[in-house]
């Protein structure tokens, strides 16, 4: 990327093709994802909230990710076409640093 606002928390996908990422290009955290040559570029997401820490599943349909939805920081996971969000954990607990093995 090359862009004025912040890129970070880069995940690569197990077979390296994929590049899931955060940004706060529109003023809020979303996932992005893009191939690894930084071709095909997409939005994942797109909540009131921030999302942190992406990391691939092992088949690297899907992401992992730690999001801060009505001041709560809970897990969840999107498929890598941005659909079919579940949300995993719901507790007082800041949950953080996901990882899919």
């Amino acid at each position: 990327t090359n862009l004025p606002s912040s890129q970070f928390s880069p995940a690569v996908s197990f077979d390296g093709s994929k590049i899931v990422f955060i940004s706060n290009r529109d003023g809020q955290q979303e996932l992005y994802l893009m191939n690894a040559n930084g071709s095909g570029e997409t939005r994942l997401t797109n909540t009131p909230g921030e999302e942190f820490d992406p990391a691939f599943t092992p088949d690297g349909q899907r992401v992992v990710y730690a999001g801060l939805q009505n001041g709560n920081l809970d897990l969840f996971l999107i498929n890598i076409n941005g659909s079919g969000t579940t949300q995993l954990t719901n507790s007082a607990a800041f949950e953080r640093h996901p990882t899919a093995r």
